[in-house]
């Protein structure tokens, strides 16, 4: 007998997705977005709904289980990882003092993803806050070409390096959520 979980998913239209095609939130039935800046955007959304996705439906003890040693990966791991590169990613814009840490020092965002619901909660709620605060601080800033911060990094280079964090932190999402229960798809 096997310890590892039979892979599964709850589409039924093309079995190699997570939901079927009317039941994904990342679709939508209009044309794509005009224009580069809300492209760039549109992508980042589905992104982000993609790890959403990848943890809903389990508990503290899924979230925070690791996937094989000697990393420290965990989809909890990675939601509080995207929460201190979005912090991170605020300091890239700005000319100030730079914020701190959310959780200390290096990996610290891997190494404190513990199966406690407290800390599943806090680590979802930095997440939210510090996407929305990034979110805001990019809205001063609608020209991509336009260079921001100490290192005079252009607002389309900061863009397209948050989608590059999240699509590959979905790719090991992926991985990570089938090692926890089998559920497979995009």
């Amino acid at each position: 007998m096997s310890e590892q979980p039979a892979r599964w998913t709850t589409a039924t239209v093309h079995p190699d997705m997570w939901v079927d095609p009317d039941d994904d939130p990342r679709n939508n039935d209009g044309p794509s977005p005009d224009g580069e800046l809300a492209t760039l955007q549109d992508f980042l959304t589905d992104y982000r709904l993609t790890l959403r996705m990848k943890c809903e439906g389990l508990d503290a003890e899924q979230l925070a289980r690791r996937s094989v040693p000697p990393s420290t990966m965990s989809l909890l791991g990675l939601v509080r990882h995207l929460a201190e590169v979005e912090r991170g990613w605020r300091n890239w814009i700005s000319d100030g003092d730079p914020l701190p840490k959310l959780y200390g020092e290096r990996d610290s965002d891997f190494h404190g993803a513990i199966a406690e619901p407290a800390v599943v909660d806090a680590a979802f709620r930095d997440l939210e806050r510090e996407q929305a605060a990034t979110d805001a601080a990019l809205t001063e800033h609608p020209d991509l070409g336009e260079r921001v911060g100490r290192d005079g990094i252009a607002v389309r280079e900061l863009l397209v390096h948050r989608i590059d964090e999240y699509a590959r932190h979905s790719g090991h999402a992926d991985l990570l959520r089938e090692c926890v229960d089998g559920r497979v798809g995009q």
